[in-house]
């Protein structure tokens, strides 16, 4: 199978007629064979009741139901699981995306051998908003990251099958699929000028707080990624730079004792300064040694439940 198009959804029964029409229009007119994965996010709408009645007229049309909202992450997670082609497209569902993109996504992959193409939706149909927190948002991760796209949140993107198989998504790490596929190995990573167009039905579904939580989520993943597998390195060093200069500082203290009959060592305020210096370094190292052993003994995964799948072996 070439493509598999996977679409997380929440709550848009009046888009998704239209948008499968439009793939499935795009597919044919280029003969490709392909799949349709449509993840329901807990709908409250009836998505889900055109969903049925869509995946019972047509196998290429595969569908996944979650118990409640789970976030986007899980969705595109669960929908990479079930993926079969060589080539994975993800889009939203609110048809701000346009499906006539993928041919040329789908080149980019499989003729121009990138792991990854990002939609860049250079020209949007946005509000203010969301168009200078985005600005600013996709500023920092391009900077922390060293990976070179502008538009990181942009649902728009194609993948080579190793990638999507080889990532697991937690929390809200959606949107940082291209970081965590770079820390995995995969390293030609491009982007394409893509159409972005006015939302035609419904409302947004994301607010102001995405962008905060995008910046702790961006912390998050580069402190797992960088020290996941070894977080003694980040607390073991800061434990010793931290004892180092506790120990260094009650040496002076106790030589200025000694020596230069100076002040007693409790009446300076340097002597609780080292040893809260000292007691924060023992601290550091400890933890590190704890986040060791959990680190080496658990498996995080998605705390998702799937209430439905159809034409799903």
């Amino acid at each position: 199978m070439q493509l598999s198009v996977v679409i997380p959804f929440l709550n848009e029964a009046e888009s998704l007629p239209e948008l499968v029409q439009w793939i499935e229009r795009v597919m044919m007119e280029n003969n490709f064979s392909f799949e349709i994965i449509l993840v329901d996010d807990g709908s409250k709408d009836g998505s889900w009741k055109y969903v049925q009645q869509i995946c019972s007229e047509k196998q290429n049309i595969k569908a996944i139901k979650f118990r409640r909202n789970y976030g986007k992450s899980a969705a595109l997670n669960e929908g990479f699981r079930q993926a079969q082609g060589e080539v994975i497209i993800t889009m939203d569902a609110d048809l701000q995306d346009s499906p006539d993109e993928i041919p040329s996504l789908y080149k980019m992959i499989t003729s121009d051998g990138y792991d990854i193409v990002s939609g860049w939706k250079k020209k949007r149909h946005d509000p203010f908003s969301k168009t200078i927190p985005s600005k600013l948002f996709n500023r920092v991760t391009r900077s922390m990251s060293g990976i070179h796209i502008h538009d990181f949140n942009c649902g728009l993107k194609a993948y080579k099958k190793e990638v999507v198989k080889s990532i697991e998504l937690m929390g809200e790490m959606h949107r940082y699929i291209p970081v965590i596929a770079k820390w995995a190995g995969f390293t030609n990573i491009t982007e394409k000028e893509v159409t972005h167009y006015e939302r035609k039905y419904g409302k947004t579904k994301f607010g102001l707080e995405r962008f905060i939580n995008g910046f702790l989520d961006l912390l998050t993943i580069s402190f797992v990624s960088r020290f996941g597998k070894k977080p003694m390195h980040l607390f073991g060093s800061l434990g010793m730079l931290s004892f180092l200069f506790g120990l260094v500082v009650s040496a002076y203290l106790t030589f200025a004792k000694f020596y230069w009959q100076e002040y007693k060592m409790t009446e300076r305020p340097l002597f609780y300064l080292a040893l809260v210096a000292m007691i924060i370094g023992v601290q550091l190292f400890v933890a590190g040694f704890q986040a060791e052993l959990i680190s080496r003994s658990s498996h995080e995964r998605n705390l998702y439940s799937v209430e439905k799948k159809l034409n799903l072996q």
